[in-house]
């Protein structure tokens, strides 16, 4: 990792929410509206801002919150029930991104850079770095 970035520390919501997506599976993700959406095999969507703040809904509850067309709404909730059921093809999303296979949470870490912010997610057997820019709201994804 670039030495520029030092550890950051989280705050008490970030660490509540943290403990609860420890040991599950991210499946798939989508940007939009500078937030990063995380869909986890637990039925819940793990909601990154782009300042890192953190929620985590049951995901029919986190999609209907979404500010968007109906057509493009019940895109994202045929990706999430693919997805949910295990029975994706690499070419069967539509708006969602499927994670590495064996992206199972085992440790999440924050970092900082100036107006940059990176979370660390620290799969079983793939891992995942998130980075933003609270200036240009950009929100990056990336296996490690």
């Amino acid at each position: 990792m670039n030495g520029d970035w030092q550890a950051r520390e989280t705050t008490t919501h970030q660490d509540h929410v943290i403990a609860h997506v420890i040991g599950a599976s991210a499946l798939g993700y989508f940007v939009f509206d500078e937030a990063l959406y995380i869909l986890l095999d637990i039925g819940f969507v793990w909601m990154i801002f782009v300042d890192c703040e953190m929620g985590l809904l049951p995901h029919p509850v986190a999609v209907n919150e979404l500010e968007i067309a109906e057509p493009l709404r019940n895109q994202i909730k045929a990706d999430i029930d693919l997805l949910l059921s295990d029975k994706v093809s690499p070419d069967g999303l539509s708006q969602l991104i499927q994670t590495p296979v064996g992206c199972q949470i085992k440790e999440v870490s924050f970092f900082g850079q100036g107006n940059r912010r990176r979370l660390i997610i620290t799969g079983e057997a793939a891992s995942l770095a998130i980075e933003t820019s609270l200036t240009t709201a950009e929100i990056q994804v990336y296996g490690l």
